[in-house]
């Protein structure tokens, strides 16, 4: 695609938010769960969020009908065509980090752009953890006896 043509491209979605007939705005949490789901989806990550974000997701998982947060260990600002997304991943052991940054970046633009028709100025990622096999974190309830 030239770059022209990829221009047009971004200006058409980005148009088709802002019409004769109407506005459309997407909530922040939108785009989160977007962003959540899309980094997931790449092999290698094995989870988003800091320690305790991870901590209260596992104590959550464990109360019937509650449900995970997709939005979890991303943080976004919106506004009326574009988005930045800023994510907090905990990766596999073993993984290069540099292609695995690169792939959850790319899923996720595509992911959000796709869904939103946004342009994603920016996909800051902070690796806060590696996960080592057999490193499973202890139930809530078995730390506390």
């Amino acid at each position: 695609m030239t770059v022209t043509a990829e221009k047009t491209a971004e200006t058409s979605k980005t148009a088709a938010l802002v019409t004769k007939q109407g506005t459309t705005t997407i909530a922040d949490t939108v785009v989160q769960k977007i962003a959540g789901l899309a980094a997931r989806e790449v092999s290698g990550v094995h989870d988003l969020g800091g320690g305790a974000a991870r901590a209260f997701g596992a104590l959550r998982d464990r109360i019937p009908g509650a449900s995970a947060s997709a939005g979890q260990g991303v943080a976004v600002e919106v506004g009326e065509k574009q988005a930045a997304v800023d994510l907090q991943i905990l990766v596999e052991y073993g993984v290069a980090i540099a292609d695995l940054a690169r792939s959850v970046r790319r899923n996720v633009i595509t992911s959000i752009e796709g869904m939103t028709g946004l342009q994603v100025v920016e996909v800051n990622i902070n690796v806060s953890d590696v996960h080592l096999p057999g490193d499973e974190e202890p139930a809530p309830s078995e730390r506390v006896r």
